[in-house]
């Protein structure tokens, strides 16, 4: 990933809340036919000082056959985006100096990848992913709430798997090469839009970066 060094996200902090955010990753793997490329909710871990992607697939899925214990391979998490007018720019008027762009939000993480068929492994997984999206939800859902015998077919039906950390770079393209008040401008024009507020912390940078 190109990252210009005013667009770049090295905190580790801001790197997780946006994962948190966005957990749906692009699974990025090389088989015997290529590259592939699958959409898959993962959770960051940190343990004993290492980072760990973990999620599932479809034990239909022929990923965890084809891609060998070890392969390296990389998942894309993406965040908020939105198109930039150069219009929405104060400087635009003053002296026309700018032109359109996109803004986006994104983290790729590089490791090595193993499938997991224990079925206690997938349980204890699949109930630490529910509680994490079911949150605070008053009517929210427990992995317990399905009957057994259904939970341990649905769990035979799945592939667990783990990717131990090895790199980890993040881009915020949030208008940091811009002033101020055209990144005021640009944000004003996307809250009148109906951007929320978290969506938009991610597009626009209004306040530089500490540091910065």
């Amino acid at each position: 990933m190109y990252i210009p060094a005013h667009f770049r996200e090295s905190r580790p902090e801001v790197l997780q809340a946006l994962i948190r955010r966005h957990p749906l990753a692009t699974l990025v793997a090389m088989t015997s036919d290529g590259l592939t490329a699958n959409h898959i909710p993962m959770l960051l871990e940190m343990k004993d000082g290492a980072a760990w992607l973990r999620g599932h697939i479809a034990r239909g899925n022929s990923l965890w056959r084809e891609v060998p214990a070890g392969a390296e391979v990389l998942a894309i998490f993406t965040g908020a985006d939105h198109y930039i007018s150069p219009s929405w720019y104060p400087s635009k008027t003053e002296h026309g100096k700018a032109v359109p762009t996109w803004n986006y939000s994104a983290v790729h993480i590089k490791g090595t990848i193993r499938f997991i068929e224990d079925t206690a492994w997938l349980r204890a997984f699949v109930e630490s992913l529910t509680d994490t999206h079911e949150g605070d939800r008053p009517d929210r859902w427990h992995v317990s709430d399905a009957p057994g015998d259904y939970l341990e077919s649905m769990l035979r039906a799945i592939v667990g798997f783990e990717i131990q950390v090895s790199a980890i770079d993040g881009k915020v393209k949030g208008s940091q090469n811009r002033s101020v008040a055209d990144r005021l401008g640009a944000a004003q024009v996307l809250h009148a839009a109906g951007v929320g507020p978290l969506d938009l912390a991610e597009i626009v940078r209004i306040v530089p970066d500490p540091g910065s």
